[in-house]
């Protein structure tokens, strides 16, 4: 693999006026200030329906787009949308993402947009959706839930629905594929690959689980028997309870993996990659009975282990497969990683303080990995250099060369040594180019709200010096 580098921003945190980033200027500035800086990689989070909290990791789809991410101005251009429309939906401030004001408005002012198509458009979204099963099954149940007060599928009442609704929902999935496509042909022009994320898991209360429920372990009423999550660790001293769904792996791999073979092609056909997010499930996954509190109870059970794995290379070819392997790591989940040959992650910030051979650790970092300063779902490097000891914090800092106090330059050294090891792919957030502190995290887990809100302004990227970037990227073959 070519030496590379990127940087983690998800859409939503993109700049713009409408209450949260999309695929619209904004997506473009931002893949040119990528290649101004010597950076080759966007890494992004997934691009389907956020819940109510804004999480994009219990979507009502495996495949369907989050409407957010429409460009209003785009439809504004085509003359679907007004400007009074256009005024209606700007923000109140550049800084979060106005989840409230999108749940509440979005939806109707893009159903509104797809009551206009033409003839013609019309019958493109049809053709489109048509060739698209899984966006079509998603915008059916899309439908169904409207028709249902948005109740969950097993509370259902009725299967009628509205036609409106369902057409909304498919002009939807439609410009979000083409304006996205658009988005993804500039990156390309500009030299920069982009890497999705692929959830392990899905939603209950999903499309997925609707239409394919022989994927999943659920009991006589369709319930689940067992839910997802993972046991006390340092992110959550009771553990996690995600409530997803667990898979039936002895049915999945009965039916040569037909499901997870299309939501990768579905991926890969969005992105030059994808990083699977708690790859260690794979290996073995984390069973908590259904209905517990807390995740103490749970048990690890065997998961597919190789037999995935070689799906998943099978169907990926040579695109870019990032394992997330964190968490409670053991020798088994190692060597399913080595075996299948994607890159291993490694965080820094699980690296301090630590012996000499923790392999979070730059100097330890295998060439064939993704290494981090952090994920989403840790704190910025600024915030974690801020919270470590004064002991911790100067072992980092004499690691990284840096003797003086000033925490932003440290954090500035840090990046310098990670884009100096041997990872092969070095990811920065956005967050630790600015420097910022823990208040611009994007996600605490353990915790449901006040997450996936945070967005930066145009006028704050261009405080990133992107000339020392380059040069950095250069001296150390990334560029």
């Amino acid at each position: 693999m070519k030496r590379t580098s990127g940087v983690l921003l998800h859409v939503s945190s993109l700049w713009g006026e409408y209450g949260c980033g999309s695929f619209g200027v904004a997506a473009r500035e931002f893949i040119d200030f990528l290649s101004d800086a010597g950076f080759s990689l966007w890494q992004v989070l997934p691009f389907g329906v956020v819940d109510e909290y804004g999480s994009p990791y219990k979507s009502h789809s495996s495949f369907g787009g989050n409407p957010f991410f429409v460009d209003l101005e785009e439809l504004h251009k085509k003359g679907l949308l007004t400007a009074d429309e256009l005024l209606s939906a700007r923000q109140n401030s550049p800084y979060l993402v106005e989840l409230e004001k999108l749940q509440d408005e979005r939806l109707e002012l893009l159903s509104r947009a797809a009551s206009r198509l033409s003839p013609e458009e019309r019958e493109r979204v049809e053709s489109f959706i048509l060739k698209e099963p899984y966006l079509e099954k998603f915008a059916h149940f899309m439908a169904l839930r409207a028709a249902n007060n948005n109740a969950e599928w097993c509370d259902f009442v009725t299967d009628e629905i509205d036609e409106r609704i369902y057409f909304a929902w498919c002009f939807i999935q439609y410009e979000f594929r083409r304006e996205w496509q658009a988005v993804r042909d500039y990156a390309k022009e500009k030299g920069i690959g982009i890497i999705g994320d692929l959830p392990i898991y899905v939603s209950y209360d999903s499309s997925d689980v609707y239409f394919e429920k022989e994927n999943f372990l659920l009991d006589k009423r369709e319930r689940p028997t067992a839910i997802a999550g993972v046991p006390p660790d340092d992110f959550a001293k009771d553990g996690q309870v995600w409530g997803n769904p667990l898979y039936d792996w002895k049915y999945l791999k009965k039916n040569d993996f037909a499901f997870w073979a299309d939501r990768l092609s579905y991926n890969l056909s969005l992105f030059d990659g994808v990083r699977i997010d708690h790859f260690r499930a794979i290996d073995a996954y984390f069973s908590i009975p259904a209905g517990a509190e807390t995740a103490k109870d749970g048990k690890w059970i065997k998961g597919p282990g190789k037999a995935l794995v070689n799906k998943i290379n099978a169907v990926a070819g040579d695109s870019i497969i990032i394992a997330e392997d964190l968490g409670v790591i053991t020798d088994s989940v190692r060597s399913l990683v080595e075996y299948s040959g994607f890159a291993t992650t490694r965080v820094l910030q699980f690296g301090f303080p630590a012996s000499p051979d923790n392999i979070y650790k730059p100097h330890n970092y295998p060439k064939n990995s993704a290494a981090y300063t952090g994920t989403h779902d840790n704190n910025t490097l600024l915030g974690y250099v801020w919270e470590l000891t004064p002991e911790a914090r100067r072992e980092l800092f004499d690691y990284c060369g840096y003797a003086g106090e000033d925490f932003s330059e440290g954090c500035r050294s840090i990046i310098r040594t990670m884009l100096a090891s041997s990872a092969d792919i070095v990811i920065i957030p956005i967050q630790d180019l600015l420097c910022y502190g823990r208040d611009t995290r994007m996600n605490t887990p353990g915790r449901a709200d006040a997450n996936w809100r945070y967005r930066l302004t145009r006028e704050q990227l261009d405080t990133i010096d992107k000339d020392k970037y380059k040069h950095l990227n250069r001296i150390f073959g990334r560029a």
